[in-house]
């Protein structure tokens, strides 16, 4: 996400910060790369002008000046100077505010192909994950594959879809909403038609469909990586449909950062999530603060905490630790912990939210993610029956060359990986004496 500016940016102020006295030069000298590296990620022209004048102010001034760690100085202005230009403003923190008056109807709109479908899902999937009960309309009867798609994502995740009648979206809509009522459900989600392009027969559809329901929420579903061409398009759909906000899908494979940094500035229209993959869970709050700390290679570990302790409760943490405890900790219980990484999104975007991370990302050592490592791991875990799963210690040679076989490993690779867990467990035993059970169960939720 953002690698190829955050690698800039960071590199930039690394210099800059290495520096004990700062002159106008050097700053001028440090905001000219600065406005390479915006410009090389697609963001507005006008956006990185005002960006770099309001940076340029603060940072000759007298508190950069007199300060011990000017470059650090700096760095802190260009940190306040993105955040104000991604929203000053804090996400609410639930999704979206609820109506007194359910149910809460929200209108996704966008071109073909920027994510609509994928995104109503992953909101239902969210509104659920809150205790609310949600229904899908299928409003894009003209594409039989988007209705397909979205009663197949609507089943996975265990929320109903309104297909019917199928020949009009407006009738999708209102019978969506209809059944909400009776159904007394919170949140109704309209995956609305796209098109290869905006045309006046798609925004007079839009516009019926607003004006019969009312929606409390109209959202663009833009797709990151197009640069520009998604200010252009939110800009139309404003001025059409009046847009509350924004969904940049695919940010996750956007490695310049162009819309994510010029949505708000020129259209005024803030980004409320952002997509960061395909999985129903890959859908996060846009945090501007926490954004700009991505960009400038401070890590996010907050928003890394928050997916841990969705996918690993307090009880479930209790638990672990007290396993650790007595030492029963075993290879089932790695596994499971495993599974629950993954749910947390790849080893790539995991590793993005940690300070410094630019120089773990691809490119930047020449190493790769330790996904397919993970993947080795497990295969060596389900290759042991359950006797040796919950009891590594009997685990002798011959074993270990059978384990090898039916895992495609090798037997240095069962041999490692015997001796990394033995060794954990025992150190982990040994942190539960010292830290107690609730100190190493808040423990192993922050890991």
């Amino acid at each position: 996400m953002l690698d190829r500016l955050s690698a800039k940016l960071e590199s930039i102020f690394k210099t800059l910060k290495g520096r004990g006295v700062l002159n106008e030069s050097d700053i001028d000298a440090a905001l000219k790369e600065v406005r390479l590296a915006l410009l090389e990620a697609d963001v507005h022209f006008k956006v990185v002008k005002d960006f770099l004048s309001a940076v340029r102010e603060k940072a000759v001034g007298q508190a950069v000046r007199e300060s011990l760690t000017p470059g650090q100085q700096v760095v802190k202005i260009v940190w306040e100077e993105l955040r104000r230009l991604m929203g000053d403003e804090a996400p609410p923190g639930k999704l979206l505010p609820l109506s007194l008056n359910p149910p809460t109807i929200i209108m996704l709109v966008g071109l073909q192909g920027s994510g609509k479908t994928t995104t109503a899902a992953k909101l239902a999937y969210r509104f659920r994950q809150e205790g609310r009960r949600v229904i899908l309309a299928a409003a894009d009867p003209r594409r039989p594959a988007a209705v397909d798609q979205l009663v197949a994502l609507g089943r996975q995740i265990g929320v109903e879809t309104q297909t019917q009648p199928s020949d009009n979206a407006l009738g999708v809509c209102r019978e969506a909403v209809a059944r909400a009522k009776d159904r007394r459900d919170d949140v109704v989600i309209l995956d609305t038609a796209g098109r290869l392009h905006v045309d006046d027969a798609l925004m007079a559809e839009l516009k019926e469909i607003r004006a019969e329901l009312n929606p409390h929420e109209i959202l663009l579903v833009a797709d990151a990586m197009t640069g520009q061409d998604a200010l252009r398009m939110a800009d139309q759909f404003h001025r059409e449909v009046g847009l509350t906000g924004i969904v940049l899908s695919k940010l996750d494979g956007d490695a310049r950062g162009g819309a994510v940094l010029s949505l708000r500035a020129v259209t005024g229209i803030p980004v409320k999530f952002i997509g960061v993959g395909e999985k129903p869970e890959a859908l996060e709050l846009f945090h501007p603060d926490r954004m700009a700390s991505r960009i400038l290679g401070m890590g996010d570990v907050l928003s890394l905490i928050e997916r841990a302790e969705e996918v690993l409760s307090k009880d479930e943490a209790e638990a672990t630790a007290r396993s650790w405890e007595t030492g029963g900790f075993s290879f089932e219980d790695f596994r499971d912990q495993i599974r629950k990484l993954r749910k947390m999104g790849s080893m790539e975007s995991l590793l993005a939210m940690l300070p410094g991370a630019g120089r773990l990302l691809p490119g930047a050592s020449g190493q790769e993610f330790p996904d397919r490592e993970l993947n080795r791991v497990e295969a060596i875990i389900n290759s042991m029956t359950k006797q040796e799963r919950r009891r590594p210690d009997m685990i002798d040679g011959k074993r270990r060359k059978r384990i090898a076989i039916g895992s495609g490993t090798s037997v240095q690779d069962v041999n490692r990986l015997l001796k990394q867990f033995l060794q954990t467990r025992k150190l982990m035993k040994t942190l539960s004496r010292t830290k107690g059970r609730a100190g190493l169960a808040n423990l192993l939720r922050s890991m």
